[in-house]
């Protein structure tokens, strides 16, 4: 009888002590509960190395805001409008961003543009908790170039200025718009995201880099297909991103050698070597003209028409 009872007490400590640990897992690091709070059967919520995958439905975004509030963060939006860009998208997208991204938290918008004067005129009012940082850039004759310089440029930004005022950063195109919460669930120590128009093909039809003359070479490598209009992550995970991508482009232009597309190219190389610790779903930058997915149940940031007989005019 003794023994009997002995086993029932030891079998209810057991049982505790593994409840115990399993909210501790999902209190202390809310990535790690997504792992076992999966409420999506009809997409795919978790890599093979385990970092989530964003959906709607997957997170509680009341117990995400909770959790980065006791920790009083400041994170960093870097976008750029060059050319017609600014004309046509910024308003817009920083309207929007100012409703959307990161609601209730402290942001500070690093704009580039080539020219200050245009962006002053334009008397952005962002909200009490936005701050604006406005830098020069020179423009470039080509529109692939403005597009791989950036990765460059936001390095030194990082060493210069974010480093100091933020935790986290995200770097965004600026023709978008957010449609949606984009908010603390997305944060983590290196983010991707799937692009829209990849996210349901099968990987040989993936556009990754196919040139082994490329510091981009991946023929069929890599796990997904990811947008560059969308990438964050923590400043320092960032800044080794954006380093190593600026590194490639060097060498590529050494050599003579671009990249099939561009500064995406190399941060799909880079994610296939330094695997990303969150992947956004194609909820976080989604393109209407794919038309009805009944997978997407939220579109949070929306492509813009694109004009580029206008937006990549150079002259």
């Amino acid at each position: 009888m003794a023994l009997r009872w002995f086993s029932c007490v030891k079998y209810l400590v057991m049982k505790w002590k593994f409840i115990l640990l399993f909210f501790m897992i999902f209190i202390i690091n809310p990535e790690l509960g997504l792992i076992f709070f999966r409420s999506r059967t009809d997409v795919q919520t978790c890599t093979n190395w385990k970092a989530p995958i964003i959906w709607d439905g997957t997170f509680n975004p009341e117990f995400y805001d909770a959790t980065y509030e006791k920790r009083n963060i400041v994170i960093g939006l870097t976008v750029f409008a060059v050319g017609k860009y600014l004309d046509l998208y910024l308003e817009t997208f920083l309207a929007s961003a100012d409703e959307h991204f990161m609601p209730g938290f402290s942001v500070i918008y690093y704009i580039f543009v080539d020219d200050l004067p245009k962006l002053e005129r334009l008397n952005l009012q962002p909200n009490a908790r936005r701050k604006i940082k406005s830098f020069q850039v020179k423009t470039h004759k080509r529109w692939q170039d403005i597009s791989m310089s950036r990765m460059e440029t936001i390095s030194k930004l990082i060493e210069d200025h974010v480093k100091h005022e933020a935790s986290y950063v995200f770097c965004f195109d600026v023709d978008q718009r957010f449609q949606g919460r984009f908010g603390t669930e997305t944060l983590s120590e290196s983010v991707a995201v799937l692009h829209a128009w990849y996210y349901r093909r099968p990987k040989f039809m993936y556009s990754y880099d196919r040139n082994p003359q490329s510091t981009a070479y991946l023929g069929g490598r890599g796990d997904f297909y990811y947008h560059a209009a969308v990438f964050g992550g923590t400043w320092q995970s960032v800044r080794n991103l954006t380093e190593s991508c600026s590194r490639g482009i060097l060498q590529d232009n050494q050599k003579n050698v671009e990249a099939t597309w561009h500064d995406e190219s190399h941060l799909n190389k880079y994610f296939w070597l330094h695997k990303p610790t969150k992947v956004l779903s194609p909820e976080y930058c989604w393109d209407r003209k794919i038309g009805f997915r009944r997978d997407i149940h939220v579109v949070r940031m929306l492509w813009a028409a694109k004009e580029y007989d206008i937006s990549r005019q150079t002259d």
